[in-house]
């Protein structure tokens, strides 16, 4: 028996070993199926797992279009604010990650060693890689950069959130002031504009870790702890009091002291705000100052003022921000904020930065849920071009060739198939216009040239395609 026809026996008489709903049965799986090997001896194959590791995505044509006409859309508003590209390698040294012990990146991480025993990671996040490259080549400050990463994080996944996800990623490095601040919160709006969003469907709170700062160090509580503090807090929003209380004792922070930062973080106005940490505050008067430039920025309307948010990295120092679905059905949609002091963590001067993330898989979801995602089942394509002889037809050859000098983008038939079936791949594959070379006009060294919009068809010399 052939190989072939062993295969298809066997195969046949695998998928009649099913479970509930006609499933194959998960011993079938791992037994695999037997193939016939060297000198007629039987060896076990086992069945691929055709879905990509849980967490990440495969980019079919339809998906990796979706993406093209996100990035392009990250790619545009970033070129009109004055930002230029770059990019890192995607495995970093682990160092480059674990500045703070207790921060979710850090626990997430994808990490090994490599080949010479190097402790290495997947990339979580792009900001330290930034600050790395800037410490490195010391470019002349100010700039402006951004990137589109693939970022990892080994974490649950659910609706928007994944292990890998791509991040648009808009920094401002050496800038002191609100001003940068405004830029890249200004940027961030005119993306959510460009595919459609208001601010009706989006919002964007705002914060300053300088106000929990001040208030910590009121309380006696400073440098590193600090910084842990911060990541706590975030923390609260997912979890109640309790589950960090064991956390807050081994740092020396009563509950007390947490639940009075709680008060003041509960401040629903800049007003309440000052209230409780006076007018005099920095922090208040620059996160007056900053609404201010957004209001010249014409972006008030997205802009909440939300003394809770604190971020969960703890490297941030100033101004915090996040962006969220007014619904409440997904999570973050972007964030960021000032981080003048992340240089210093890695023995470096302290450097004015400001900037954020901005993930690709939340956006979709929300796109979605608004009805404002295009489809991109059907490709586009200028012209279908076929040759009633099929792939024999040099002149089908010959005007795929003209059509693309021309800069066209064409599909060439590559079999020789019926007119019906050629209408029909056009049609599927997004084509403008199909172009059928052969026949009565070929001998007339003409070509039939039809619109699939109009049904119009005119013959056509093929020296003037």
């Amino acid at each position: 028996m052939s190989t072939r026809l062993m295969s298809t026996r066997l195969m046949s008489t695998s998928s009649n070993d099913t479970g509930g709903g006609g499933r194959r049965s998960a011993e079938v799986v791992r037994r695999g199926k037997e193939e016939e090997g060297g000198e007629g001896k039987k060896v076990k194959v086992e069945k691929l797992d055709v879905k990509p590791p849980k967490g990440t995505r495969d980019f079919p044509p339809s998906l990796s279009r979706q993406q093209t006409w996100l990035f392009s859309h990250f790619h545009a508003v970033s070129k009109s604010y004055g930002f230029s590209h770059y990019d890192s390698p995607i495995l970093e040294s682990t160092s480059l990650y674990t500045r703070k012990a207790g921060e979710e990146v850090t626990e997430q991480l994808y990490s090994f060693l490599d080949k010479g025993g190097r402790p290495v990671s997947l990339r979580p996040e792009m900001t330290p890689s930034l600050a790395r490259m800037v410490m490195g080549l010391k470019p002349t400050l100010p700039i402006k950069w951004y990137s589109i990463p693939q970022c990892w994080r080994y974490e649950r996944s659910t609706r928007g959130r994944r292990r890998e996800h791509y991040q648009w990623n808009v920094d401002i490095w050496g800038v002191e002031g609100e001003a940068a601040e405004a830029e890249v919160l200004a940027g961030m709006v005119d993306l959510m504009r460009s595919v459609g969003l208001t601010s009706d469907d989006v919002g964007i709170k705002i914060n300053s870790r300088a106000v929990l700062r001040e208030v910590t160090e009121k309380m006696g509580i400073g440098g590193d702890k600090f910084a842990s503090v911060c990541v706590l807090v975030d923390k609260l929003e997912k979890v109640p009091i309790e589950a960090i209380e064991g956390d807050l004792k081994d740092l020396g922070i009563g509950r007390e002291v947490v639940e009075e930062l709680l008060t003041v973080l509960g401040s629903k106005t800049i007003d309440d705000l000052a209230e409780h940490v006076g007018e005099e505050s920095e922090a208040v008067r620059d996160l007056r100052s900053l609404l201010r430039l957004l209001d010249f920025h014409g972006v008030s309307d997205w802009m909440v003022f939300d003394a809770s948010v604190v971020r969960g990295l703890s490297y941030y120092t100033g101004v915090v921000f996040e962006a969220f679905d007014r619904t409440g059905n997904l999570r973050a949609i972007a964030g960021g904020g000032r981080y003048d002091g992340l240089v210093e963590t890695y023995g470096g001067e302290r450097t004015p930065a400001v900037g954020f993330g901005f993930g690709d898989a939340v956006i979709v979801e929300l796109l979605k849920d608004k009805g404002l995602l295009p489809d991109f089942e059907r490709g586009t394509v200028d012209y279908c071009v076929a040759g009633v002889e099929g792939p024999e037809d040099g002149e089908a050859v010959r005007a795929a060739g003209i059509l693309r000098g021309k800069g066209m983008s064409v599909d060439l038939v590559l079999e020789k198939r019926k007119m019906k079936w050629v209408f029909k791949h056009a049609d599927r594959i997004g084509a403008r216009k199909v172009v059928i070379t052969g026949g009565e006009e070929g001998e007339r060294g003409e070509c039939i040239v039809k619109d699939m919009d109009t049904g119009e068809q005119v013959a056509v010399k093929l020296g003037e395609l």
